[in-house]
């Protein structure tokens, strides 16, 4: 990571009932928006090196906002994902976003979809990277590690925020082997992800967004879980916006089963494989990514 692709600038915004969400953006300040939503875990800074440098070179601004509960952002917990939307308005205006693309990673997934819903006027077209699937409803598919947590829900419920105070203190007691662990979980991990985190630009963007979106507080991925497993607040169906879906055939984490169940309902999506990738694959493919997006988006 360079002083030229670290975060531009960064900072919170107020959204409903006096709460705040962290930001952090990368690339140019006046150039097309790329709204991008973090995995689980993660946090704003999940913007790998190549979609920063790609920014710098093409004229885009990425936007990385923390979801609840994750560094600055206040600890909530919406009725449903489509929750987020409100608030991810109310940012989008604070930083005067007009027309956007949004980039959901994993997790990250399913908010990028319901902004599509929410903004179908302002968003230009989405890109899901290994996506996460519905646990319930009519879109619902079994597998996979979320629907391990649908059977966990009750716990979930009740744990939610002692689970995400523990995390934080373990984050922080482990911070200085963050390294070696990172370098042990990639050695566990299957071939495509090991080679990702192998990379010294990922492994330094992993422990940054890491390290920084754990520092105050990590409840962010408990509540994901429990929203994965509530019905979303929409249908896939509703996402009428254009949908570029890239998920590994050898994800161990989100089955690509499961990408190919989504795109299959979305009215305008295409999905593409990624060979012998596993979970962290599309992290790894950001100069394919973002040319697709500017692709749609040219030809509105």
């Amino acid at each position: 990571m360079t002083d030229a692709t670290r975060p531009r600038i960064e900072g919170t915004v107020t959204v409903r009932d006096g709460r705040r969400l962290g930001f952090a953006e990368f690339g140019a300040p006046k150039g097309r928006a790329i709204v991008w939503m973090h995995g689980t875990p993660g946090a704003r800074r999940q913007v790998p090196e190549e979609a920063r440098r790609f920014a710098l070179e093409h004229d885009l601004r990425i936007v990385g906002i923390d979801r609840p509960g994750i560094g600055s952002s206040t600890s909530h917990l919406y009725d449903s994902i489509f929750g987020f939307t409100d608030d991810l308005a109310l940012v989008l205006d604070c930083l005067g976003i007009d027309d956007f693309a949004a980039i959901g990673l994993s997790g990250g997934g399913p908010y990028a979809l319901a902004a599509g819903v929410a903004f179908p006027e302002r968003v230009v077209a989405l890109g899901i990277l290994g996506g996460v699937a519905p646990t319930i409803g009519r879109d619902a598919i079994d597998g996979g590690l979320v629907a391990l947590g649908a059977h966990l829900r009750p716990l979930l419920s009740l744990g939610r925020i002692p689970i995400g105070m523990g995390l934080t203190l373990v984050v922080r007691t482990v911070r200085p082997l963050a390294s070696p662990l990172l370098d042990l979980y990639a050695r566990l991990s299957p071939e495509g992800d090991r080679r990702l985190l192998q990379r010294p630009e990922f492994k330094a963007m992993f422990l940054d967004d890491l390290l920084n979106g754990s520092r105050k507080q990590l409840t962010a991925p408990m509540a994901d879980l429990l929203l994965f497993t509530r019905h979303w607040g929409f249908d896939v169906a509703d996402v009428k916006v254009p949908v570029r879906w890239w998920h590994g055939d050898a994800d161990h984490i989100i089955p690509f089963a499961h990408g190919e169940h989504v795109v299959a309902r979305l009215p305008e999506a295409r999905l593409v494989a990624m060979p012998g990738e596993s979970h962290l694959g599309g992290l790894g493919v950001s100069r394919e990514v973002l040319p697709a997006l500017l692709e749609v988006w040219d030809a509105r």
